[in-house]
């Protein structure tokens, strides 16, 4: 017996469509929880600083909700025609509203030109997946690599502690063995729309960084 494991089955696309739902609702949960939290202390007629509290949540978990739906839209979604081009300065917004926080900035060093949907869906995924390297938070730097029709890109996450996944790197290679659930399927549609746009993506330590690229 050979002691490599077989790549896993691929999901097939009702699956895969059900995998990507998953996830989106993962994101979306904690905000929406929040707002109905919030909404929950006001029908109880709360003391004023309980219901300064309680609509400040709601003003903040709307305003998150609404980000992450910007993003997943785009990054997951059809975003537009077959065939459609998307601005990166609008991506730039989306990852903006959505990865930074008072932990995680973006050094966003993109020329704002208009790109096919797949290949800034991808550059949207790469970021989400180095994001995950520094749980304590970071900079996330993006640059191209190339230019044109041809381009590709380059995140690099640095922050303390930050850290590879070796699961997430598995996902990105098209021999991986892991199986695709839904913590598992942004990593593995991340390698789908690389392949799209005719490129490879990988994720690979570079110093105290964590880098995903995609060339």
């Amino acid at each position: 017996m050979s002691g490599t494991s077989s790549p896993a089955p691929a999901p097939d696309a009702l699956e895969l469509a059900a995998l990507l739902c998953s996830r989106v609702c993962h994101d979306l949960i904690s905000p929406v929880g929040a707002i109905v939290n919030g909404l929950e202390v006001l029908d109880d007629n709360p003391k004023p600083d309980d219901r300064e509290f309680a609509l400040d949540l709601i003003r903040k978990s709307a305003k998150t909700a609404s980000a992450r739906l910007q993003f997943c839209r785009l990054a997951f979604g059809a975003a537009g025609s077959s065939g459609a081009q998307i601005d990166l300065g609008d991506a730039q917004t989306m990852a903006r509203g959505h990865l930074e926080d008072n932990k995680t900035t973006i050094a966003w060093n993109l020329p704002r030109v208009l790109l096919p949907k797949n290949k800034v869906k991808l550059l949207l995924n790469m970021m989400v997946i180095a994001q995950q390297t520094i749980p304590r938070g970071g900079t996330l730097t993006v640059d191209p690599i190339g230019e044109g029709d041809s381009i590709g890109f380059r995140v690099a996450a640095s922050g303390l502690n930050a850290r590879m996944p070796q699961n997430i790197a598995d996902l990105l290679s098209s021999g991986s063995a892991s199986a695709v659930d839904a913590h598992a399927v942004q990593p593995y549609y991340t390698r789908l729309l690389a392949q799209a746009c005719g490129l490879k993506v990988v994720l690979a330590p570079e110093g105290d960084a964590v880098v995903v690229t995609a060339s």
